[in-house]
Protein backbone atom coordinates (compact mmCIF):
# COMPACT_ATOMS: atom_id res chain seq x y z
CA UNK A 1 0.00 0.00 0.00
CA UNK A 2 1.32 3.43 -0.95
CA UNK A 3 1.58 5.80 2.02
CA UNK A 4 1.79 9.57 1.45
CA UNK A 5 3.56 10.09 4.79
CA UNK A 6 6.33 7.71 3.72
CA UNK A 7 6.59 9.48 0.35
CA UNK A 8 6.96 12.86 2.04
CA UNK A 9 9.57 11.44 4.38
CA UNK A 10 11.54 9.94 1.48
CA UNK A 11 11.51 13.28 -0.33
CA UNK A 12 12.33 15.34 2.76
CA UNK A 13 9.10 17.34 2.64
CA UNK A 14 8.38 19.36 5.77
CA UNK A 15 5.10 21.29 5.61
CA UNK A 16 5.50 22.29 9.26
CA UNK A 17 8.35 24.55 8.11
CA UNK A 18 5.84 26.76 6.26
CA UNK A 19 5.66 29.37 8.99
CA UNK A 20 3.65 32.60 8.80
CA UNK A 21 5.71 35.77 9.22
CA UNK A 22 4.37 39.27 9.80
CA UNK A 23 5.96 41.86 7.50
CA UNK A 24 7.14 45.21 8.82
CA UNK A 25 7.33 48.01 6.25
CA UNK A 26 6.74 51.81 6.28
CA UNK A 27 4.08 51.51 3.56
CA UNK A 28 2.14 49.04 5.69
CA UNK A 29 2.43 51.30 8.72
CA UNK A 30 1.29 54.33 6.73
CA UNK A 31 -1.84 52.59 5.44
CA UNK A 32 -2.49 50.59 8.64
CA UNK A 33 -2.34 47.26 6.80
CA UNK A 34 -1.39 44.01 8.55
CA UNK A 35 0.49 41.79 6.08
CA UNK A 36 1.75 38.27 6.72
CA UNK A 37 3.55 35.84 4.41
CA UNK A 38 3.04 32.09 4.58
CA UNK A 39 6.47 30.71 3.80
CA UNK A 40 5.60 27.71 1.66
CA UNK A 41 9.01 28.22 0.03
CA UNK A 42 10.43 26.55 3.15
CA UNK A 43 8.60 23.24 2.61
CA UNK A 44 11.53 21.86 0.57
CA UNK A 45 14.61 23.36 -1.15
CA UNK A 46 13.58 21.98 -4.57
CA UNK A 47 9.92 20.88 -4.44
CA UNK A 48 8.91 24.07 -2.69
CA UNK A 49 5.63 25.86 -2.21
CA UNK A 50 2.66 24.97 -4.37
CA UNK A 51 4.72 22.62 -6.54
CA UNK A 52 4.54 19.85 -3.94
CA UNK A 53 1.02 20.76 -2.88
CA UNK A 54 -0.20 20.24 -6.45
CA UNK A 55 1.78 17.06 -7.08
CA UNK A 56 1.07 15.34 -3.78
CA UNK A 57 -2.25 13.60 -4.37
CA UNK A 58 -1.77 13.18 -8.11
CA UNK A 59 1.42 11.28 -7.32
CA UNK A 60 -0.35 9.23 -4.66
CA UNK A 61 -3.13 8.29 -7.10
CA UNK A 62 -0.71 7.38 -9.90
CA UNK A 63 1.40 5.15 -7.65
CA UNK A 64 -1.69 3.54 -6.12
CA UNK A 65 -2.82 2.63 -9.64
CA UNK A 66 0.54 0.99 -10.34
CA UNK A 67 2.04 3.61 -12.68
CA UNK A 68 5.83 3.85 -12.78
CA UNK A 69 6.17 6.56 -15.44
CA UNK A 70 4.92 10.15 -15.13
CA UNK A 71 4.49 12.49 -18.11
CA UNK A 72 3.82 16.21 -18.00
CA UNK A 73 4.42 19.47 -19.86
CA UNK A 74 5.77 22.97 -19.29
CA UNK A 75 7.98 25.78 -20.49
CA UNK A 76 11.77 25.82 -20.51
CA UNK A 77 11.84 27.34 -17.01
CA UNK A 78 8.96 25.31 -15.61
CA UNK A 79 8.93 25.02 -11.81
CA UNK A 80 6.43 22.18 -12.19
CA UNK A 81 8.69 20.07 -14.43
CA UNK A 82 11.63 20.90 -12.17
CA UNK A 83 9.74 19.53 -9.16
CA UNK A 84 8.43 16.50 -11.04
CA UNK A 85 11.89 15.55 -12.29
CA UNK A 86 13.29 15.74 -8.78
CA UNK A 87 10.44 13.58 -7.42
CA UNK A 88 11.12 11.00 -10.12
CA UNK A 89 14.83 11.02 -9.33
CA UNK A 90 14.36 10.58 -5.58
CA UNK A 91 11.63 7.92 -5.87
CA UNK A 92 13.17 6.09 -8.85
CA UNK A 93 10.17 6.82 -11.10
CA UNK A 94 10.59 7.41 -14.83
CA UNK A 95 9.57 10.90 -15.96
CA UNK A 96 9.04 12.58 -19.32
CA UNK A 97 8.72 16.32 -19.87
CA UNK A 98 7.15 17.86 -22.97
CA UNK A 99 8.78 21.27 -23.30
CA UNK A 100 7.27 24.17 -25.24
CA UNK A 101 9.27 25.37 -28.25
CA UNK A 102 12.38 24.29 -30.11
CA UNK A 103 15.31 22.71 -28.32
CA UNK A 104 17.80 25.49 -27.52
CA UNK A 105 21.41 25.27 -28.65
CA UNK A 106 22.48 25.82 -25.06
CA UNK A 107 20.17 24.58 -22.33
CA UNK A 108 19.39 26.72 -19.30
CA UNK A 109 19.97 25.54 -15.73
CA UNK A 110 16.40 24.34 -15.31
CA UNK A 111 16.60 22.04 -18.33
CA UNK A 112 20.04 20.86 -17.23
CA UNK A 113 18.56 19.87 -13.86
CA UNK A 114 15.76 17.95 -15.58
CA UNK A 115 18.25 15.89 -17.56
CA UNK A 116 20.51 15.43 -14.52
CA UNK A 117 17.56 13.98 -12.62
CA UNK A 118 16.75 11.55 -15.43
CA UNK A 119 13.77 13.22 -17.06
CA UNK A 120 13.38 12.49 -20.77
CA UNK A 121 12.80 15.79 -22.60
CA UNK A 122 10.74 16.13 -25.75
CA UNK A 123 10.44 19.56 -27.35
CA UNK A 124 7.10 20.30 -29.00
CA UNK A 125 5.94 23.15 -31.20
CA UNK A 126 3.90 25.94 -29.65
CA UNK A 127 0.83 24.89 -31.64
CA UNK A 128 1.13 21.29 -30.45
CA UNK A 129 1.70 22.56 -26.92
CA UNK A 130 -1.58 24.47 -27.05
CA UNK A 131 -3.35 21.27 -28.08
CA UNK A 132 -1.71 19.32 -25.27
CA UNK A 133 -3.04 21.88 -22.78
CA UNK A 134 -6.54 20.61 -23.46
CA UNK A 135 -5.72 17.28 -21.77
CA UNK A 136 -6.75 17.75 -18.16
CA UNK A 137 -6.88 14.10 -17.14
CA UNK A 138 -5.04 10.89 -17.86
CA UNK A 139 -6.56 8.80 -20.66
CA UNK A 140 -5.79 5.79 -22.86
CA UNK A 141 -4.77 7.95 -25.84
CA UNK A 142 -2.12 9.78 -23.84
CA UNK A 143 -0.98 6.52 -22.27
CA UNK A 144 -0.44 5.07 -25.75
CA UNK A 145 1.32 8.19 -27.05
CA UNK A 146 3.73 8.72 -24.16
CA UNK A 147 3.69 5.48 -22.21
CA UNK A 148 3.01 6.99 -18.80
CA UNK A 149 0.52 8.61 -16.45
CA UNK A 150 -0.46 12.07 -17.70
CA UNK A 151 -0.19 15.09 -15.40
CA UNK A 152 -1.46 18.35 -16.98
CA UNK A 153 0.61 21.54 -17.16
CA UNK A 154 1.38 22.88 -13.72
CA UNK A 155 -0.20 19.78 -12.16
CA UNK A 156 -3.58 21.40 -12.78
CA UNK A 157 -6.24 18.83 -11.91
CA UNK A 158 -8.73 18.02 -9.17
CA UNK A 159 -6.19 16.06 -7.13
CA UNK A 160 -4.11 19.23 -6.95
CA UNK A 161 -7.00 21.11 -5.31
CA UNK A 162 -6.92 18.69 -2.39
CA UNK A 163 -3.24 19.39 -1.81
CA UNK A 164 -3.71 23.14 -2.06
CA UNK A 165 -6.57 23.06 0.44
CA UNK A 166 -4.08 21.95 3.09
CA UNK A 167 -2.46 25.40 2.92
CA UNK A 168 -5.64 26.90 4.36
CA UNK A 169 -5.82 24.25 7.09
CA UNK A 170 -2.36 25.31 8.24
CA UNK A 171 -3.35 28.97 8.71
CA UNK A 172 -4.20 29.50 12.37
CA UNK A 173 -5.17 33.18 12.24
CA UNK A 174 -8.05 35.26 10.91
CA UNK A 175 -7.60 36.95 7.53
CA UNK A 176 -9.67 38.81 4.99
CA UNK A 177 -7.52 38.32 1.88
CA UNK A 178 -5.18 35.62 0.61
CA UNK A 179 -2.86 36.90 -2.12
CA UNK A 180 -0.78 34.79 -4.47
CA UNK A 181 0.85 34.71 -7.89
CA UNK A 182 -0.95 32.82 -10.67
CA UNK A 183 0.44 30.68 -13.46
CA UNK A 184 -2.25 28.09 -14.25
CA UNK A 185 -4.73 29.28 -11.61
CA UNK A 186 -4.80 25.89 -9.87
CA UNK A 187 -3.52 27.17 -6.55
CA UNK A 188 -6.02 30.02 -6.57
CA UNK A 189 -8.85 27.55 -7.25
CA UNK A 190 -7.78 25.29 -4.40
CA UNK A 191 -7.62 28.22 -2.00
CA UNK A 192 -10.95 29.67 -3.13
CA UNK A 193 -12.56 26.29 -2.53
CA UNK A 194 -11.24 26.11 1.03
CA UNK A 195 -11.17 29.58 2.63
CA UNK A 196 -13.73 30.82 5.20
CA UNK A 197 -16.90 32.41 3.81
CA UNK A 198 -15.94 35.93 4.88
CA UNK A 199 -12.54 35.84 3.11
CA UNK A 200 -11.42 36.19 -0.51
CA UNK A 201 -8.51 35.16 -2.73
CA UNK A 202 -6.69 37.68 -4.90
CA UNK A 203 -4.44 36.31 -7.63
CA UNK A 204 -1.81 38.21 -9.59
CA UNK A 205 -1.25 36.89 -13.10
CA UNK A 206 2.41 36.50 -14.05
CA UNK A 207 1.37 36.02 -17.69
CA UNK A 208 0.81 38.60 -20.37
CA UNK A 209 -2.52 37.85 -22.01
CA UNK A 210 -3.52 35.62 -19.13
CA UNK A 211 -7.24 36.22 -19.56
CA UNK A 212 -7.76 32.47 -20.03
CA UNK A 213 -6.98 32.04 -16.32
CA UNK A 214 -10.44 33.05 -15.22
CA UNK A 215 -12.02 30.50 -17.55
CA UNK A 216 -9.66 27.75 -16.35
CA UNK A 217 -10.28 28.59 -12.69
CA UNK A 218 -14.03 28.39 -13.24
CA UNK A 219 -13.59 24.94 -14.80
CA UNK A 220 -11.62 23.75 -11.77
CA UNK A 221 -14.32 25.15 -9.49
CA UNK A 222 -17.24 23.83 -11.52
CA UNK A 223 -18.62 21.97 -8.49
CA UNK A 224 -18.20 25.06 -6.32
CA UNK A 225 -20.30 28.15 -7.01
CA UNK A 226 -18.45 30.51 -4.65
CA UNK A 227 -17.48 33.91 -6.07
CA UNK A 228 -14.80 34.71 -3.53
CA UNK A 229 -11.86 35.22 -5.86
CA UNK A 230 -10.46 37.53 -8.52
CA UNK A 231 -7.36 37.83 -10.71
CA UNK A 232 -5.39 41.04 -11.26
CA UNK A 233 -3.70 41.30 -14.68
CA UNK A 234 -1.85 44.60 -14.19
CA UNK A 235 1.52 43.43 -12.85
CA UNK A 236 2.93 40.90 -15.32
CA UNK A 237 5.73 43.28 -16.42
CA UNK A 238 5.47 42.11 -20.02
CA UNK A 239 5.25 38.36 -19.55
CA UNK A 240 6.30 35.32 -17.57
CA UNK A 241 10.09 35.72 -17.76
CA UNK A 242 10.06 39.51 -18.14
CA UNK A 243 11.17 42.06 -15.58
CA UNK A 244 12.48 45.63 -15.34
CA UNK A 245 14.52 47.87 -13.04
CA UNK A 246 11.47 48.91 -11.02
CA UNK A 247 10.61 45.31 -10.16
CA UNK A 248 14.26 44.46 -9.45
CA UNK A 249 14.57 47.44 -7.09
CA UNK A 250 11.40 46.44 -5.25
CA UNK A 251 12.62 42.85 -4.81
CA UNK A 252 16.04 43.99 -3.58
CA UNK A 253 14.50 46.40 -1.08
CA UNK A 254 11.94 43.84 0.15
CA UNK A 255 14.58 41.14 0.61
CA UNK A 256 16.84 43.57 2.45
CA UNK A 257 14.06 44.50 4.90
CA UNK A 258 12.60 41.05 5.48
CA UNK A 259 15.33 38.52 4.62
CA UNK A 260 12.69 36.66 2.60
CA UNK A 261 13.99 35.54 -0.83
CA UNK A 262 11.90 36.31 -3.92
CA UNK A 263 12.19 35.68 -7.66
CA UNK A 264 11.02 38.02 -10.45
CA UNK A 265 8.74 35.56 -12.22
CA UNK A 266 5.94 34.96 -9.73
CA UNK A 267 6.30 36.02 -6.09
CA UNK A 268 8.21 39.24 -6.78
CA UNK A 269 5.47 40.43 -9.14
CA UNK A 270 2.72 39.42 -6.74
CA UNK A 271 4.20 41.38 -3.84
CA UNK A 272 4.98 44.38 -6.06
CA UNK A 273 1.33 44.42 -7.13
CA UNK A 274 0.08 43.92 -3.59
CA UNK A 275 2.13 46.84 -2.26
CA UNK A 276 1.03 49.03 -5.16
CA UNK A 277 -2.64 48.31 -4.40
CA UNK A 278 -2.02 49.03 -0.73
CA UNK A 279 -0.44 52.40 -1.61
CA UNK A 280 -3.51 53.19 -3.68
CA UNK A 281 -5.91 52.47 -0.84
CA UNK A 282 -7.45 49.30 -2.30
CA UNK A 283 -7.63 47.48 1.04
CA UNK A 284 -9.54 48.40 4.18
CA UNK A 285 -7.42 49.36 7.15
CA UNK A 286 -6.59 46.78 9.81
CA UNK A 287 -7.94 43.83 7.85
CA UNK A 288 -5.24 41.13 7.78
CA UNK A 289 -3.78 40.02 4.43
CA UNK A 290 -1.82 36.80 4.01
CA UNK A 291 0.41 36.42 0.95
CA UNK A 292 1.32 32.86 -0.03
CA UNK A 293 4.98 32.45 -0.97
CA UNK A 294 4.67 29.72 -3.61
CA UNK A 295 8.39 28.95 -3.85
CA UNK A 296 9.95 28.46 -7.28
CA UNK A 297 13.13 30.26 -6.28
CA UNK A 298 15.07 28.31 -8.90
CA UNK A 299 13.53 30.87 -11.27
CA UNK A 300 16.16 33.33 -10.04
CA UNK A 301 18.62 31.50 -12.28
CA UNK A 302 16.77 32.23 -15.50
CA UNK A 303 18.66 35.49 -16.10
CA UNK A 304 22.05 34.22 -14.94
Amino acid sequence: MVDITQIESALGINTKAAIIEQIKHPILDEHKIELHIKRDDLVHPVISGNKWRKLKYTLLYALTQGHDHLVSMGGAYSNHLHALAYVGHKLNIKTTGLVRGEQPEEENKTLSDLRKWGMTLKFVSRSDFRELRKNRTHNDKLQKLYGGFWIPEGGSNEYALNGISEIVKEIDMDFKTLALACGTGTTLAGLAKSIPDESRVLGFSALKGGGFLEKDIKKLLRKNSRHNWSVNFDYHFGGLAESNDELTSFIDEFQSRTNIPLEPIYNGKMLFGLFDLIKNGRFKKEQPIIAIHTGGLQGNRQSQ
